[in-house]
């Protein structure tokens, strides 16, 4: 039986928590109904007593208080976990853009894992795996109501070796499994190219530490290929899970000289953040267009949603997915980790991106481009004798010139981007007779 002196230690220590004696971190707990709280706590001590003394086998203490936790945080939201050591130990890696493992955010909906998106050129991505896919297993363990952060360990591992992880996803007739072999996983979340002359292309990821400054080097180096300027630009935040806050505010600060781009509301007075855009390094007024799609969550639904209300951008693409939480990571002293949800984001016009995501201003759904061959009609320069235009020739016909590399003329959702910014530039150049 559980000594009495353990039990009284025990309830002792978690009524300071629930009085408000005790906190770890930014978080004061505040006060509660003694009484009340008193007889609840109570039957968690009879329970611990009862397991500890009649088990079938012995645990430890930490062992019971560990699973407590767990399963007190995981009946709140899918977000919300506690992370003991280790598994604490690698979420901060994270935001460092280099781990080892398959390269895929997940999420959690209704106990079972999901995969948010993949990340471009990881084993996971290569693989085939899709935004939207279930992970029904990992090895021989099913993951059905699996922490988040247990399933990333389980995943996460020595680069070269091997896991099998079974995916289920609407096409499928059953379950498939996919084997995949584990990487150093170095995320770049910037990368761009200019698409035609004058027209830019950003990708970001991911938001990581160096995001936004990154970002900045990249615009310049589109401005130096273009000879100076930019005509339009695409920001692709498609299959980009989000990232760091700070990160996602001085992206959308980048593309907006004023105003509200993203606040939260939540019960503590910390969890009331305001995050506006200031006049300093904001980029020229050409148009944008912002691509996204299920994988689009958190901070790139933060940015996607700022641009679009302030009518800085056209968002193209399909409905983000919809994660508009905020996550708070506290430290505990064992060098476990809390990670507890303290606030909802809402957009500048205050819209809650929380399991509504964000709506395209145009739906554009992803398709397959296949190359049609033109018919040979026949033409004016095919009869004989005709005349010629003067000062041109045969060989000097236009011809497309675009530079376009196979990828995005295959891109569907991009060439439609593109398209709307060429059409921009040419509707603004029309002239009212």
């Amino acid at each position: 039986m559980l000594n009495n002196k353990l039990s009284t230690l025990l309830l002792t220590m978690v009524l300071l928590l629930l009085l408000g004696v005790v906190s770890f971190g930014r978080i004061e707990v505040p006060e509660a109904n003694a009484s009340t709280d008193y007889q609840e706590l109570q039957l968690f001590t009879d329970v611990l007593t009862i397991v500890k003394r009649s088990y079938v086998e012995e645990v430890s203490i930490k062992d019971l208080v560990y699973g407590a936790i767990e399963g007190m945080l995981a009946s709140l939201d899918p977000h919300s976990s506690f992370m003991p050591p280790e598994i604490y130990k690698e979420m901060k890696v994270d935001t460092r853009g280099e781990f080892g493992g398959l390269g895929i955010e997940i999420s959690q909906r209704d106990g079972v894992l999901i995969i948010i998106s993949p990340i471009e050129d990881t084993p996971a991505s290569r693989a085939g795996l899709q935004a939207g896919d279930h992970i029904l297993k990992i090895e021989d363990q099913y993951t059905k109501e699996m922490e988040i952060m247990q399933a990333v360990h389980l995943m996460r591992g020595v680069p070269g070796t091997s896991v099998t992880i079974t995916i289920m996803r609407p096409s499928f007739e059953k379950p498939q499994p996919f084997t995949l072999e584990r990487e150093v996983i170095k995320v770049k979340s910037v990368k761009a190219k200019t698409l035609e002359s004058g027209f830019g292309y950003i990708r970001l990821a991911q938001f990581q530490e160096h995001t936004a400054e990154d970002l900045g080097k990249a615009l310049d180096r589109l401005r130096e290929d273009n000879d100076g300027s930019l005509q339009g630009l695409v920001l692709d935040l498609r299959n980009n899970p989000g990232g760091l806050l700070d990160q996602a505010v001085a992206v959308g600060d980048r593309f907006l000289s004023e105003g509200l781009i993203v606040y939260t509301e939540g019960r503590e007075d910390d969890a009331q953040m305001e995050f506006s855009a200031m006049r300093g390094g904001t980029e020229p007024d050409y148009p944008m267009v912002v691509l996204i799609n299920g994988g689009s969550a958190s901070a790139s639904e933060i940015v996607a949603g700022a641009l679009q209300d302030h009518g800085r951008a056209v968002v193209m693409g399909t409905q983000s997915f919809g994660k508009g939480s905020v996550q708070t990571i506290i430290p505990l002293s064992d060098e476990s980790g809390l990670r507890l949800t303290t606030a909802k984001y809402y957009t500048p016009n205050g819209t809650s991106i929380q399991a509504r995501g964000i709506v395209p201003d145009l739906e554009v759904l992803p398709s397959e481009i296949m190359e049609v061959k033109e018919f040979n009609h026949f033409r004016e320069k095919d009869l004989k004798n005709h005349f010629d235009t003067e000062g041109s020739s045969e060989s000097s016909t236009k011809e497309d010139a675009s530079g376009l590399d196979e990828e995005t003329r295959k891109d569907f959702q991009l060439m439609r981007a593109l398209d709307l910014l060429k059409g921009w530039r040419i509707f603004q150049g029309l002239k009212v007779a």
